[in-house]
């Protein structure tokens, strides 16, 4: 009888208990979204979420950075853009293959269709086209087809799978895209017409440039041990 009574007794603290903690709880959203919108709160959550992300190996790796800053002198688009866009697609070329299931290609992701060009007679569709493997990387056929290709490093072969040329491609297409005059949103939804890649993307450009004295900093350190004695 006694425990029956217990029993009864914590069924009435808990009914009694929870409007009580659906009340608190509903109050603090309502406070935490009141806080949010005063500005040093603001910051503070935005750092946060910073940090958090910062956790996710999001540091950009060093040696890309120089060609990032080369391609910028020459295409005008910001390189901490062109480093966003390589964390998307390839994870900074960590990924294994940089192939994707549509036929994407290289550490930049390019459709054959893209870097060769659109006007090749064989693309259409998502832009995989029947190009033969030695046109994919040949200069002169890019420019006969309006592609984006670059042969960055000057070997002869605009290779989408080689660091350099890739970086100088995307450097490419998002300047003739609009990025060079400061239209990035446009620009990175032409590379990938996703409203959330778009999203994504500028999220990591946001979060580079709000790191850059570092990493330019880290950057010119590279440099100097490997110009050193």
């Amino acid at each position: 009888m006694k425990q029956k009574k217990d029993t009864s007794f914590k069924a009435w603290i808990i009914i009694l208990l929870l409007p009580i903690t659906i009340t608190v709880y509903v109050l603090l959203i309502i406070g935490w979204n009141e806080l949010q919108k005063i500005p040093v709160v603001l910051e503070w959550a935005e750092s946060i979420h910073l940090k958090s992300f910062s956790q996710e190996k999001l540091d950009i790796p060093e040696e890309y950075i120089a060609i990032y800053q080369e391609a910028e002198a020459i295409y005008g688009v910001p390189w901490t853009l062109l480093a966003a866009h390589h964390r998307m697609e390839t994870i900074f070329s960590t990924m294994d293959p940089l192939l994707s299931p549509v036929g994407a290609e290289g550490h930049m992701q390019f459709m054959p269709c893209t870097f060769v060009g659109w006007s090749h007679p064989s693309c259409s569709g998502l832009g995989q086209g029947d190009i033969p493997e030695e046109d994919k990387v040949n200069p002169d056929i890019i420019a006969e087809y309006g592609g984006y290709g670059v042969d960055a490093n000057k070997d002869g072969i605009a290779d989408p799978y080689n660091i350099e040329d890739a970086i100088f491609s995307a450097a490419n297409y998002l300047a003739a895209s609009g990025a060079a005059d400061g239209e990035l949103e446009k620009a990175i939804f032409n590379y990938n017409r996703s409203d959330k890649y778009v999203k994504d993307v500028l999220y990591f450009y946001q979060l580079y440039e709000s790191q850059l004295q570092a990493l330019q900093s880290a950057s010119a350190l590279q440099t100097e041990k490997k110009d050193g004695p």
